[in-house]
């Protein structure tokens, strides 16, 4: 039974033992000690919206928007929280940066854990952590923010091949390209041009490809989510505006 009148997400994708939704900027996967004035909750909202229990197997930022996977039952939530976990998922992001990184490369730096009140006390030793990126398209500002007349950004694809917590945000940062509306390890100047020139403030990151190694069926399933309507307006704007060449 679907609840109707209600907050509901789009629905990507659905079978016998999961849905996959798109999940939007700004909003919670679960409730958290973080963000206690919150009161909406994707799991919350799936839940009403399908009418039964659901589980939560990975997880995305609040700023993160994308595609985002509850199991039905608990043995599917266990199975797939595996999948995830033995990178049997293949996760696919986009991602507006500072700079111009290299065309492609891999982030190969260990992370510490991020402290997390959920999940208690955990080890400070850094874990193994890459990521693999490929730059996707150019753009240069003729704004000054830096030490340079013009300000340079790039659209690029981020695939994960760890799942340390906000890994993505940290290694772009780590590597001198945060990740464009990032108020934790990004660039408070940049984020300021973009919400003052462009009007966005969000954190423009999100999960646009979920591959598993096998669905319903057997066969390698892929799900795409298609970049959310402020996301995707503000590409449009880049690249009809400040789309560059690198030389």
């Amino acid at each position: 039974m679907t609840t109707t009148g209600a907050e509901t997400l789009p629905i990507l994708y659905r079978d016998d033992r999961m849905v996959v939704v798109d999940k939007p900027s700004g909003l919670l996967v679960h409730r958290s000690p973080i963000d206690r004035h919150e009161i909406r909750f994707a799991l919350q909202i799936v839940r009403d919206q399908l009418g039964r229990r659901v589980y939560p197997v990975h997880r995305l930022d609040k700023g993160t928007s994308g595609a985002l996977v509850f199991a039905l039952d608990t043995d599917s939530a266990r199975a797939l929280t595996q999948a995830f976990a033995t990178r049997e998922v293949i996760k696919t992001y986009w991602a507006v940066v500072r700079g111009w990184p290299e065309p492609s490369g891999m982030i190969d730096r260990p992370l510490a854990a991020v402290e997390d009140a959920r999940i208690g006390p955990q080890s400070m030793e850094p874990r193994a952590a890459q990521t693999a990126f490929r730059r996707l398209a150019t753009y240069e500002l003729p704004v000054r923010v830096d030490r340079y007349p013009t300000s340079r950004y790039a659209l690029v694809e981020l695939s994960p091949l760890t799942g340390r917590r906000h890994q993505l945000r940290r290694h772009l940062a780590g590597a001198s390209h945060p990740i464009i509306g990032d108020s934790t390890y990004g660039k408070g100047r940049h984020n300021r041009l973009f919400r003052e020139t462009l009007g966005t403030s969000r954190l423009l990151l999100a999960c646009v490809r979920l591959e598993f190694a096998a669905g319903p069926d057997g066969a390698p399933l892929a799900i795409d989510a298609s970049p959310a309507p402020e996301f995707a307006g503000l590409l449009a704007t880049l690249q009809s505006r400040y789309a560059a060449s690198v030389s």
